[in-house]
């Protein structure tokens, strides 16, 4: 395969939302609201986005499942956010796993994994577990997952068969690979490559240790997603090294694309994404780009039984 044949055969988008702010509960995308946000002003996305809006988006790539990650939806109803998404794959056949919403340190939260798991399409579940926002908070700041009540709620993940999203700075990777060896039943997926906005030399040396440290861990997984830069437009030559060290480091077999749709339209559109994604893989062998745009999202959200055969094998 050369460098210009590009990918063309069916992708799982391992990562994205939807939504429709002006009739559900976000808080984050009221019209008032700003939070600190890593790619800066995100006024452009606090606006309904839905399957049909995605799939315009989409136009040109062979889209064929989706995986919808949950949308920081009113904590106080975790099960309202999975029945929209359920509702929405009734209708329009995306998605066809879901990421939901569980605050693990809840008190309740046995329950709340209870209900969660019953519904068909739920395959892993994800809280953000905060804590130090600098490298050089790490010692004075720990993150929830070295809290004990949390991660109490984390042991009742493997009961129910659900993964962990985690979504987390490279810098709290050490809590992870903690996390990742005292609970090694369950499968943990590292959204957005470890947010790797730092590229200096330095930055980028730090989030290589990190994640090689992270790599050891047979049971964690990586999206390649969520890689832009504020300010500056999504290109090959910015973000080829962190996918192709992401590849070296974990295998096509533990690696994924995805879109971050439409949170990442505030730094490309789907197809500059995404074709850099193409550019980026077109040096490996078909079957590790097979598993990189369907495969192994395929495998670690159980979509083998969502009607994927040609991607699952």
């Amino acid at each position: 395969m050369t460098q210009l044949e590009l990918w063309q055969g069916p992708i799982i988008d391992a990562h994205q939302h939807f939504w429709d702010p002006q009739r559900n509960p976000h808080p984050w995308l009221k019209p008032g609201a700003n939070i600190p946000f890593r790619y800066g002003d995100y006024s452009a996305i606090k606006r309904r986005y839905l399957p049909d809006d995605y799939f315009v988006d989409t136009a040109g790539h062979d889209v064929r499942q989706t995986v919808y990650v949950e949308t920081e939806w009113d904590e106080n109803d975790p099960i309202g956010e999975t029945a929209y998404a359920a509702g929405l794959a009734k209708e329009f056949d995306v998605p066809n796993a879901v990421v939901a919403q569980a605050w693990l340190d809840r008190a309740d939260i046995g329950s709340v994994l209870a209900r969660q798991a019953a519904f068909g399409l739920v395959r892993s579940v994800r809280h953000k577990p905060g804590g130090p926002q600098r490298p050089e908070d790490v010692g004075i700041q720990r993150t929830l997952m070295s809290n004990d009540r949390w991660r109490q709620g984390y042991a009742l993940l493997s009961r129910h068969g659900l993964n962990f999203d985690l979504q987390t700075p490279w810098w709290n990777l050490e809590e992870a690979v903690d996390l990742a060896r005292s609970f090694p039943d369950t499968t943990i997926v590292l959204n957005h490559a470890g947010l790797p906005s730092d590229r200096s030399e330095g930055g980028l040396s730090g989030w290589h240790a990190a994640m090689a440290k992270l790599a050891e861990c047979a049971n964690v997984r990586v999206k390649i997603s969520g890689i832009g830069l504020a300010g500056r437009p999504w290109t090959v030559v910015d973000n080829r090294w962190i996918v192709e060290e992401i590849i070296a480091m974990f295998s096509a077999d533990r690696a994924m694309f995805a879109s971050n749709f439409p949170v990442d339209s505030l730094c490309a559109s789907f197809d500059t994404i995404y074709t850099g994604f193409k550019t980026i893989a077109a040096r490996y062998p078909p079957g590790k780009q097979a598993q990189l745009f369907a495969g192994t999202a395929c495998e670690t959200y159980g979509l083998s039984e969502l009607q994927a055969p040609e991607q699952c094998g």
